[in-house]
């Protein structure tokens, strides 16, 4: 590895942020400089952070400080250390002076320019109001595994939830346009992959600043024409905004997944209120309900939250009662965290920590033996599954995802007998489920489908 231009990139927080991560190093890549996964070979070290809550936050300063350590340690040989992400974008002057062995902090609207501001700028800080959305034009590193990628067709968000610090970090809604998501989709498919998930803070509001022409369902189309792409995923998707025709293009077709996320929240109307959303309980169960009556099968990712301020005991057992009766695949619980900055931060706290524990352990339980059930379903079943590769813990095994699991979020299949097939890394391939373990499905290998 030649050191003169070699990066370590630390990457935190979620897919959107990680596609940042992506174009920086796809910009720092056409500067010459290398990719090194070894802290002691890196000149340039660039920690992308991550601050939408109390734990993340955490976590971000934590790596931070981690390569502060690094850099003053005996085997270091870093020139520059740069923070970019979220959490500079909420307390750079903070930060700066509290740790001041950082060189440079850029904010989430300023990251296209990072190869020209560690060769060119004497400014430690550089944030501004966030209006930068990359294009098929930047360069961009795929850091996933060769046969997936995250596309994102968006930033920003136009909500104002209570709760989120979100829109103050990425500011408004700003979506690409169909043109310039089918060709990076395009250049994807070239290099082998073939899923593609589609992100965006508001997924189910994309296009809503553009022109008739840039709507979900009309990219929607547009992705399915591409030949060699098998499997398109949609996330973050609002019950509130989620239209009729887009519902119909994912019943319709065979390359859409069956899957969608769409944040939930919580199912008390009060509480939602509370939070700024538009929608009722009811409205909510209304339309998962339509979503499966139109789209049998369809695997559904939702999040809520507990212990919101006013959260009551008549509040919580509406969300029990909705998680019961919705029954979803995949779900993460969260415990409200107050974030300064926002509408609920000034609320009064009515729910002790402890109560917030109680009421999580309670919603975590419950979804444990769904997807216990909704997994069991599986058995007997042959699915297609994209295979990923080798088990971590033995070689004689072999994991992989069906439609309804999301890349590091959703459990795998795991393959305990192959039946003599020549199976690959980027295959989709025939399993028939025989049992279940934890979030985990496992099974034989049925028929090939076809290779990469």
């Amino acid at each position: 590895m030649n050191k003169t231009k070699s990066v370590y990139f630390a990457s935190l927080g979620c897919s959107k942020n990680l596609v940042d991560s992506e174009v920086m190093l796809g910009h720092l890549r056409d500067e010459g400089y290398q990719i090194t996964q070894k802290l002691d070979e890196a000149r340039l070290i660039v920690v992308n952070t991550c601050g939408f809550i109390l734990d993340a936050k955490e976590e971000s300063v934590d790596t931070i400080l981690e390569m502060v350590d690094h850099r003053k340690s005996n085997d270091s040989n870093c020139e520059m250390l740069v923070v970019t992400g979220c959490l500079s974008q909420r307390h750079p002057d903070e930060l700066a002076a509290e740790i001041p062995e950082v060189d440079l902090w850029i904010g989430t609207g300023e990251y296209q320019h990072l190869v020209e501001l560690i060769k060119e700028s004497d400014q430690k800080i550089v944030v501004d109001v966030p209006t930068f959305i990359h294009t098929e034009n930047d360069p961009r590193v795929n850091t996933s595994p060769f046969y997936s990628a995250w596309l994102k067709i968006a930033e920003g968000c136009n909500r104002r939830c209570s709760f989120c610090i979100i829109p103050y970090l990425r500011g408004n809604l700003r979506s690409r346009s169909v043109k310039s998501l089918v060709i990076e989709a395009k250049a994807f498919v070239e290099t082998g992959v073939r899923e593609l998930n589609l992100i965006s803070q508001d997924t189910s509001l994309y296009g809503f600043d553009l022109d008739g022409e840039n709507s979900l369902y009309n990219l929607l189309c547009a992705l399915e024409e591409i030949d060699g792409l098998d499997w398109i995923r949609l996330f973050y998707i609002y019950p509130d905004d989620l239209t009729d025709d887009v519902i119909e293009k994912m019943a319709s077709s065979k390359k859409i997944c069956s899957y969608l996320d769409i944040p939930i929240q919580h199912f008390s109307t009060d509480i939602l209120k509370k939070m700024n959303r538009t929608i009722t309980g009811e409205k909510i169960i209304e339309r998962v309900e339509k979503l499966r009556a139109s789209i049998p099968g369809i695997t559904l990712r939702t999040s809520i939250m507990v212990g919101f301020p006013g959260e009551t005991e008549e509040d919580f057992e509406k969300l029990v009662e909705g998680v019961e009766r919705l029954k979803f695949d995949h779900l993460g619980v969260f415990k409200y965290s107050p974030e300064e900055g926002t509408p609920s931060y000034n609320m009064e706290q009515t729910v002790s920590d402890e109560l917030k524990e109680d009421r999580y352990r309670e919603i975590y339980q419950l979804q444990e033996q769904i997807a216990e059930e909704k997994n069991e379903s599986y058995i007997g079943k042959t699915i297609e599954v994209l295979v990923e590769g080798e088990h971590p813990d033995t070689e004689l095994l072999v994991i992989g995802r069906h439609h309804g699991q999301a890349p590091d979020i959703d459990g795998s299949v795991i393959i305990n007998d192959l039946n003599g097939v020549d199976v690959k890394i980027g295959d989709l391939i025939k399993v028939e489920v025989s049992e279940v373990l934890g979030f985990d499905l496992v099974g034989k290998v049925a028929t090939l489908h076809g290779k990469v």
